[in-house]
């Protein structure tokens, strides 16, 4: 058996380089060609930036100091088995970084993003990276194919502000595979002059979350129990039955069921103004903050584009990440889902944020009436319509 599934991990591999359009080819000749006409970036400065691992984000300026300049990342490929769930579940994921999602890149724009990408010897898989918020050779995934043991540098211009989705499009059926495996993630481009509202204010944020929404295809047994696979190739073939049905066995935030729950949960304070970053690489979703409100949205995740304001539930589309502002004013347990509630209760897409504070609002909520037995003069009915 384990003859069997190396031959096909080597096959599967052969698949994913066959599977390689021609044009991309085509894109490696014609930067090939062009190399000495590239714009000459040595006077411009560098900045090598050490990625964190979501929910979190790397440091950064809100307000871009200077001109433009050369912003360096490195990203490894990292391809593990993880558990999924309370219930032990495991599913072997691809991943940038070695977390689902990869990790949050910031830039300004008019900033280089310089990307180099790590595949390592010991991986068994081509992957690349198709930057959305790139122009030209499907957003850097023709130029960028690595077998393991392999690495590549892309460098791209950030022309365009907002919120972008990055994941891995090795071709054919490989590449929802692998993005459903886990292998997407999101670069913000920050305007220089920072966030604004629709009038040209201002805004700031004290403290940066990062939620990337994934669902999960974890085949089932004839009993109707979760499988485990030996590799990712023994899974492929289930796998990809299991997704032609377009029904996820989960639907999480950050990798797995109670990611950020509990005592993982996100904290904040009354008074801080938090952005949430929210991307869903391949279905839509519906966030919502229980307690509290979306003061400033940007639902398309497009920051030319004015804000919303003071939204219940927003929407992001598949293949998009967007991004909310909200100041908290009350204390205590606020929860962040996926307003599907069956996919936020059932299936996972749940996060808790902790907020401390002192003193509760009571101008904002009270109790007038705690609960108690109901009184006996209480009329319940309502009256009749005329």
């Amino acid at each position: 058996m384990n003859a069997f599934i190396r031959s096909l991990s080597a096959a599967i591999a052969v698949l994913c380089l066959m599977a390689v359009p021609a044009h991309a080819t085509d894109a490696l000749q014609l930067v090939g060609q062009s190399l000495a006409q590239a714009p000459d970036l040595a006077r411009l400065p560098r900045q090598q930036v050490k990625l964190r691992r979501p929910p979190f984000v790397h440091e950064h300026e809100q307000v871009a100091k200077g001109g433009p300049k050369v912003v360096q990342f490195t990203l490894p490929i990292v391809e593990k088995e993880i558990v999924i769930d309370e219930l032990g579940t495991k599913m072997h994921a691809m991943t940038f970084g070695g977390s689902i999602p990869g990790p949050l890149m910031v830039v300004h724009e008019g900033d280089y993003v310089e990307l180099t990408l790590v595949n390592p010897a010991g991986n068994t898989m081509v992957h690349n990276i198709d930057f959305h918020a790139a122009t030209g050779a499907l957003g850097g995934g023709d130029l960028t194919l690595v077998a393991p043991g392999e690495e590549v540098t892309l460098r791209w211009k950030a022309t365009r502000p907002g919120t972008f989705v990055y994941h891995c499009a090795p071709a054919g059926p490989m590449t929802p595979w692998h993005v459903v495996a886990g292998m997407h993630g999101t670069v913000m481009v920050l305007p220089r002059g920072g966030l604004k509202d629709g009038n040209g204010k201002p805004l700031r944020y004290d403290r940066a979350y990062y939620i990337g929404e994934t669902e999960f295809y974890i085949p089932r047994d004839a009993e109707g129990n979760f499988k485990s696979y030996g590799s990712h190739a023994e899974a492929l073939p289930d796998t990809l039955a299991t997704m032609r049905g377009l029904t996820p066995s989960h639907v999480v935030f950050n990798g797995a069921v109670g990611a950020l729950t509990g005592e993982r949960a996100l904290t904040s304070k009354v008074g801080e103004t938090v952005l949430l970053v929210h991307s869903q690489a391949n279905r839509d979703s519906r966030p919502h903050l229980i307690g509290g409100h979306g003061d400033y949205v940007w639902e398309e995740g497009k920051f030319n584009n004015p804000p919303l304001r003071d939204l219940e539930t927003w929407f992001i589309r598949g293949g998009s990440a967007g991004a909310a502002l909200y100041t908290f004013r009350q204390p205590g347990l606020h929860v962040y889902l996926n307003h599907n509630l069956i996919e936020a209760i059932l299936l996972g897409a749940a996060a808790h944020i902790q907020v401390e504070g002192k003193q509760w609002n009571h101008d904002l909520m009270t109790t007038p009436s705690p609960v108690g037995p109901i009184r006996p003069s209480t009329d319940l009915s309502l009256p009749a319509e005329k």
